[in-house]
């Protein structure tokens, strides 16, 4: 006979613990003060035995969710979640940025209720072609296709997170807390659309810029690699994300020839007008060939000597832009009275209101202040009829007369 709650899900407990980075279930059961062995049979799922009402509480309050958080069923899908390492990766951090990301999806899914997302613009460059028959050349050709398609020219982007946005990605910012990973990119099973995360961790524009293109790389190319292949294949799917994203933010056929001495001060100056880092210009210049491999490896040890791999010259010139599209829609929610602040947590959401302002770019404290109150002016009656104000007077401006010449 089944004991505890009715319709616990032990998925969703997993998926708590490792969005809160509690690394092990023994930690958990720590702090909860229970037995390792019970967290384990509430997360396994392979018993009769769930968490009673009491302890659904504590868990909820432990793991900062609404008890009817384990109720609902998870974001699962049969598509890879794109991340840039995973050998070199902590497994606590690994499991953190997909819980965040899951959250992310059910965070977006829920405001697509009551607000409608920009419609989803990426095209098929494939076009039935596997990635794993794509060579350079195909790359820097669907760099072309894909700035010709969403209006770009050749010029430099000005802002790679913006443009998702406008395309019908959902794109959000957290701190991630590792080095190890810039951001990550998943395909929703349930509407189908790309979502991404991206660091706030050691940030500047330019880092921004690349890591966004790599993201939306990912989306372009890797939409249907198999979950098996990930892993096995995880070098090339990297090394197409990069390329793709260097050729968009650096076309072959602007880019180089503003180039006219690759030296690091040429290559700083440009960096102001395209707005990308000196190192993914270095690179970008020896995948074109127009600088030989001994030729960047100097460049290389110049940039080190300069100190420049802690940070670039101009990399704190931009302000760093956000994602503006899930923060605009819990906005809009509120401020037409739609739904109340209060009543979006209690009953949509079930994640805390903290994880909630991460993950839509909201203000810290967004929650727990009042809505707006929209005052209307009201229009008088004979300035609405006559178009134009009365009891007002026309002032001329003085004539000024040219200065005499001396």
């Amino acid at each position: 006979m089944r004991t505890g709650t009715p319709g616990f899900v032990p998925a969703r407990l997993t998926e708590a613990r490792e969005a809160r980075r509690i690394a092990t279930k023994t930690a958990l059961a720590r702090r909860l003060g229970v037995s390792p062995t019970s967290v384990s049979r509430w997360e396994d799922g392979l018993s009769e035995q769930t968490p009673d009402h009491a302890t659904l509480l504590r868990l909820a309050g432990e793991l900062q969710v609404r008890p009817e958080y384990f109720l609902r069923p998870p974001f699962e899908s049969s598509r890879p979640t794109f991340l840039r390492s995973l050998a070199s990766t902590l497994v606590r951090d690994l499991a953190y940025q997909r819980s965040q990301m899951k959250w992310l999806q059910e965070v977006s899914f829920v405001l697509g209720h009551y607000v409608d997302l920009p419609q989803l613009d990426v095209p098929d460059v494939l076009e039935g072609a596997s990635y794993s028959q794509l060579r350079d050349e195909d790359i820097e050709q669907i760099a072309l296709r894909l700035r010709a398609h969403w209006n770009l020219g050749e010029g430099p982007c000005p802002d790679v997170v913006g443009l998702m946005e406008r395309i019908g990605i959902v794109v959000a910012t957290i701190p991630m807390n590792t080095t190890k990973l810039d951001g990550l990119c998943s395909w929703s099973p349930i509407d189908g659309r790309p979502h991404v995360l991206l660091a706030t961790d050691k940030m500047s524009f330019p880092r921004r810029q690349m890591d966004a293109a790599h993201e939306l790389a990912h989306a372009v190319l890797h939409h249907s690699v198999p979950d098996d292949e990930f892993e096995a294949n995880l070098r090339t799917i990297e090394q197409q994300a990069f390329r793709l994203a260097s050729a968009f933010l650096m076309p072959s056929t602007s880019y180089p020839h503003e180039v006219r001495h690759p030296s690091l001060a040429m290559l700083t100056s440009l960096k102001e007008r395209w707005r990308t880092s000196i190192k993914a210009q270095i690179k970008r210049l020896a995948d074109l060939e127009i600088i030989p491999e001994d030729h960047a490896r100097q460049l290389y040890k110049l940039y080190s000597a300069k100190g420049w791999s802690k940070g670039e010259p101009l990399d704190q010139h931009w302000p760093i832009p956000f994602p503006t599209a899930l923060r605009n829609g819990m906005n809009l929610i509120v401020d037409s009275g739609v739904r109340a602040k209060a009543d979006l947590l209690a009953t949509e959401f079930t994640v805390s209101s903290a994880d909630l302002e991460a993950l839509c770019s909201l203000p810290r404290g967004w929650f727990d202040r009042d809505a707006a109150e929209i005052v209307s002016l009201k229009v008088r009656e004979n300035f609405a009829q006559s178009g134009s104000p009365r009891d007002a007077d026309i002032i001329p401006f003085p004539q000024r007369h040219p200065p005499r010449g001396r």
